[in-house]
């Protein structure tokens, strides 16, 4: 049965099992996604987060199109479209850094997918797609959204236009992939080792303050940002004492 997987600890890991379908996408494995997304934010001990793929030729071949072939306009944009763009958004604003490790190819909404994660490291042999005008269908998961703030337009209108598929080499090129590896999981594994060398707060800080100037969920990030500070305040302890207190509250202003 497909599913997502989430291995926790320290580097956490969230690992797509769907590998008869080259872990396609169904409706139960992005429900799962976004439990798990849950249960990563309300952990302080998890440091960063793994996205990886059970065993297949495909890191993630996009959605599976059984899942969503025979379903009605209605339900296809209500639905599929916007469940998927509600899971991914929040794998995106995760609190806590995210890599994808990319053995096998990764098409559709697996290259959606991999844009929802702060870096991605690539195998030599993978590639990235963006197939959908071959089936009838745009890539409905920020396909033409979020992926046009991670690669130039003219590269994401060779993808989603033209079909042309973008390799390893040249999406290390272009600043998407962080890194080629062999050993992808080991090379991303690297990288998330020095996570234990940060701050685990600053670095929480720095990645909302990254997404606020790429417009990725600007208007929750400035309030929470806000809603941080001021918390801090003198302003706050006195707010809620006065009120517990039943009295009218002496703000210090600090």
């Amino acid at each position: 049965m497909s599913a997502v997987h989430l291995h926790m600890g320290s580097i956490a890991r969230l690992e797509l099992d769907n590998p008869a379908k080259l872990n396609a996408f169904t409706p139960e494995m992005l429900a799962a996604l976004e439990a798990h997304c849950a249960t990563l934010d309300a952990d302080s001990s998890v440091l960063g987060v793994l996205l990886t793929a059970a065993p297949a030729k495909a890191f993630c071949a996009g959605a599976d199109i059984l899942a969503w072939g025979g379903l009605s306009p209605a339900d296809f944009a209500r639905h599929w479209v916007r469940d998927g763009h509600r899971v991914f958004d929040r794998l995106a604003r995760l609190s806590k850094p995210t890599i994808a490790v990319l053995h096998g190819h990764a098409f559709g909404g697996g290259l959606e997918l991999t844009a929802a994660c702060d870096i991605r490291v690539m195998a030599p042999e993978a590639s990235l797609a963006l197939p959908e005008t071959s089936v009838g269908i745009v890539p409905g998961w920020s396909g033409t959204q979020r992926l046009l703030r991670l690669l130039p337009e003219p590269v994401l209108k060779e993808m989603a236009l033209f079909g042309r598929w973008l390799d390893a080499e040249r999406a290390l090129a272009l600043g998407f992939v962080a890194d080629v590896a062999d050993d992808p999981l080991a090379a991303a594994e690297a990288i998330a080792a020095r996570l234990v060398q940060t701050s685990p707060r600053a670095t929480e800080v720095a990645k909302y303050l990254i997404h606020a100037a790429a417009d990725e969920d600007r208007a929750a990030v400035t309030e929470a940002l806000a809603g941080g500070m001021i918390a801090a305040s003198a302003d706050k302890a006195e707010g809620v004492a006065a009120f517990t207190e039943k009295r009218k509250p002496d703000f210090p202003g600090t």
